[in-house]
């Protein structure tokens, strides 16, 4: 897979101030986002919405996450949010799309409930916001990793 600096945020430090990093760190900033629920176009629980200009970037198997309407929180953001890899956060939405029920999604907002209180995964580990999402080899990605069957 191919990432890069956010070609968006060229310059994430600078453009942050201490008070949007607040927002960021407790996830304030997605309180907005809430609307889109109430209107039906996104649930709490699913793959979270990716920038239409990926589309032409995925794969066959990560365009499977879009078989579930895109949600606030999901599995991929649990389990380890923006310090995960690209192909890491594919393989927990292509799991999540396989295996979702009331269970797992009631999981899923209690573990996102304690992280957003702690603050954790919000930074990715280069950069202020996650590397920018520049496609995939055509054989990355192909099936669920092992990691994920657990989940």
């Amino acid at each position: 897979m191919t990432v890069g600096p956010s070609l968006s945020a060229k310059h994430d430090v600078s453009r942050l101030t201490a008070w949007g990093r607040l927002l960021r760190r407790f996830s304030l900033d997605e309180l907005p986002v809430l609307i889109n629920v109430i209107v039906g176009n996104m649930s709490l629980v699913g793959p979270r919405p990716l920038p239409e200009k990926y589309g032409p970037r995925f794969n066959v198997y990560q365009n499977r996450r879009h078989a579930v309407r895109p949600g606030i929180t999901g599995l991929a953001q649990t389990e380890g949010r923006n310090l995960l890899s690209w192909e890491a956060k594919f393989d927990y939405d292509i799991h999540y799309v396989e295996n979702h029920n009331f269970l797992i999604d009631m999981r899923i907002l209690f573990k996102t409930f304690l992280q957003v209180i702690k603050g954790v995964g919000v930074r990715s580990e280069t950069q202020e916001i996650m590397p920018e999402f520049m496609g995939s080899r055509p054989t990355e990605n192909q099936s669920s990793s092992s990691s994920t069957n657990e989940k």
